[in-house]
């Protein structure tokens, strides 16, 4: 029996996604919008290619929740997207309304979900969504952390010139400017970055990393990044509906992990069919530590922003 999985938001990065879904063929996708007509034409469109691409599954587009019932994974992608010059944090107001609209439904017609949730400021709304859905923790994720590694190693490709597949460039903490890109983690096919690039190149691609959105906004001006995050996005739920046990940083709650208490942060998790089976705790130094508590208290300023 296929996989069902639920595309809330039929945006740039909701509609990439539900693509990239359906030629993987991870499973029935189900892409709803508020304004249905928009996700039925997107999903009408993905079926016409499948003869030329070759999948076979099932695409609806719906405006309707219900049709989301019983989906194995759930990722939100719905939400306002910044405007040129305003930050994440500006957000917060504006959309834990969608999230707060849509959160409980989306349980009630899919209670042993995995929730991913995409849209921003992501820890505020992640953690929003888990106090509203009431779900286990292990099974309310956010996307961010793939995210900002592929850009992180990305980066790191193209100044080294080599292949992007050699790089693993972990990245944990918030999204946004208090990320926390870890150069000590990072190895090029298991070669110390730091025995590859100067110090102060690699600041200068850590700085990047931090402003990749906003650079893409400011290039495009009328949209933020979208291909990247569906990818993102993607690989989670492919980890998920296949239980592959892949470990990949996602933004989790912690309950002590790294001394931290009670918020969701960006952090390496191993990734299955239940959602998050373990969180995996790197050896900080002591800049990254401090790095961790300024995170800290960003993400905890944007949860008292949060009307609950």
């Amino acid at each position: 029996m296929r996989k069902k999985i639920s595309i809330i938001g039929a945006g740039r990065v909701g509609s990439t996604a539900a693509q990239i879904c359906a030629y993987k063929e991870l499973g029935d996708v189900v892409l709803w919008n508020r304004t249905p007509e928009i996700a039925k034409g997107i999903a009408l469109d993905l079926m016409e290619a499948a003869p030329i691409e070759g999948f076979d599954i099932d695409i609806v587009g719906t405006g309707d929740l219900k049709d989301t019932k019983n989906s194995e994974v759930v990722a939100v992608t719905a939400g306002a997207q910044r405007k040129p010059g305003q930050t994440r944090e500006e957000l917060v107001n504006i959309n834990s309304e969608i999230i707060k609209s849509l959160a409980p439904h989306l349980v009630k017609f899919s209670p042993k979900c995995v929730l991913i949730i995409i849209t921003n400021p992501l820890d505020a709304m992640v953690y929003l969504s888990y106090k509203i859905s009431k779900l286990p923790r292990e099974r309310v994720i956010g996307m961010a952390g793939i995210l900002d590694s592929s850009r992180f190693a990305s980066f790191i490709a193209k100044e080294l010139k080599v292949a992007v597949e050699d790089i693993s460039a972990p990245v944990i903490g918030s999204h946004g400017e208090f990320m926390i890109p870890l150069p000590a983690h990072t190895d090029v096919n298991g070669v110390p970055l730091t025995q590859l690039m100067k110090k102060e190149k690699i600041n200068q691609l850590i700085e990047r990393t931090r402003n990749a959105g906003a650079e893409i906004l400011e290039l495009e001006k009328e949209s933020s990044a979208y291909f990247a995050p569906a990818a993102s996005l993607t690989q989670m739920i492919e980890a998920i509906v296949k239980d592959k046990h892949r470990i990949l940083p996602c933004s989790a709650y912690l309950d002590g992990e790294y001394g931290i208490k009670g918020i969701f942060m960006g952090v390496p998790v191993k990734l299955g069919s239940k959602g998050i089976e373990r969180i995996i705790e790197f050896k900080l130094t002591d800049e990254e530590k401090k790095n961790k508590q300024k995170t800290v208290e960003g993400i905890k300023s944007l949860i008292n922003q949060l009307k609950i």
